[in-house]
């Protein structure tokens, strides 16, 4: 008799392109705002506090695991932990968006940023994932993240949430010289960080690029594209422990090397040769782009990651959800490396009989 495939193998299996039984499910943004048992830790605790504290981290990381039974687990926090170990502290208003103690507007505030305290600054990621590769065993996966170097950048420049961000685009334009000193600093802190996180134990590793798309298709390679390849790259290595540390947890104990990377870039469905070149495991595909089309663009042996509408989990109907589910499993039926997922993040306002549907009709899907 054949033994079940846990959660977590399939996911593995879905990140190095092997043959699976099914398509492994997650979602970007799961743990947290659409949830009830969330809501209600926030009636207690500031975002940043759950963040910060490892046994709150957790508790929101495990909590869509519990109630719907995802593949894999992501880890809750925030792309701005690595400005803020950085040097440029944020926090978040009571009417929603973030704001930062100060913008990056000069070379001066590039020169202040400092990146050799980063992991130190950020121990509370590492105790919160080496806590959750415990709990979470051989059953379910665990990704860790973080923001692109250009994504963290647009954010830092404008110093807050803004309608459109503009300032870092405007420097990469004027003066690129100043903007890559800004994005190397960035690529040290994101590798360093990563590193950090797969001595902890993670399955794999997320970047968002969730402001890729600002730049041109022309842009995008100088902008973005190659300080995501650089990390990517820096990850290929055997990376030990931290400073004294006996052991590292044990990811699989079929897999070796550095985790899988998922890459995920928002708008720039015009740039899979850049993407390709990252050197990722895995590219997310958003809901603005075809599925199919990717598919036939971007060489078997890389995964694809996506890519339901977002929107339909706050709109639609569970059927609506199970159907449009179904096209987008049926798209991919037969190319192995398929993880299904959103095309962005739960929004707030995603009900929850429409997740659980979407994650029932993949379940089942054969």
């Amino acid at each position: 008799m054949s033994v079940a495939i846990t959660s977590r193998q399939r996911f593995l299996n879905a990140c190095h392109c092997r043959a699976n039984d099914r398509p492994p499910v997650w979602l970007m943004r799961q743990a947290g705002r659409a949830l009830p048992e969330y809501r209600k830790l926030k009636e207690t605790y500031t975002f940043v506090q759950l963040v910060q504290n490892p046994e709150l981290a957790v508790e929101v990381t495990l909590q869509p695991v519990r109630r719907f039974g995802f593949d894999a687990a992501i880890l809750f926090s925030d792309i701005l932990v690595i400005p803020e170990a950085m040097g440029q502290t944020y926090h978040f208003k009571e009417t929603g968006g973030v704001v930062m103690d100060f913008a990056v507007q000069s070379k001066a505030d590039i020169e202040k940023l400092s990146v050799h305290q980063v992991c130190e600054k950020l121990s509370y990621v590492d105790k919160a994932l080496r806590t959750l590769r415990q709990k979470l065993g051989e059953e379910t996966a665990l990704i860790g993240f973080s923001g692109s170097p250009w994504t963290l950048a647009t954010f830092m420049m404008e110093g807050a949430s803004v309608p459109k961000y503009s300032r870092a685009l405007a420097l990469f334009r004027e003066d690129p010289r100043t903007y890559f000193a800004l994005a190397e600093k960035l690529t040290a802190a994101v590798t360093a960080y990563l590193k950090m996180q797969i001595a902890a134990g993670v399955d794999a590793l997320q970047l968002f690029d969730s402001h890729g798309g600002h730049l041109t298709a022309g842009e995008f390679q100088e902008g973005s594209g190659r300080w995501m390849r650089e990390v990517v790259s820096a990850l290929g290595a055997p990376v030990s422990g931290p400073a004294g540390s006996d052991s590292r947890p044990q990811r699989s104990g079929s897999e070796a090397g550095a985790p899988p990377m998922i890459v995920f870039s928002l708008g720039t469905h015009g740039n899979w040769p850049d993407l390709i070149a990252t050197g990722a495991s895995v590219i997310g595909i958003d809901w603005q782009s075809s599925l199919v089309e990717a598919r036939k663009l971007i060489p078997e042996g890389i995964g694809l990651q996506g890519n339901l509408a977002p929107a339909l989990m706050v709109e639609a109907t569970p059927e609506v959800v199970a159907n449009e589910t179904r096209t987008v499993l049926e798209a991919m039926r037969g190319r192995a490396g398929h993880i299904f997922n959103l095309g962005h993040g739960l929004t707030p306002g995603a009900k929850l009989e429409n997740i659980q549907s979407l994650v029932d009709t993949v379940r089942s899907f054969r």
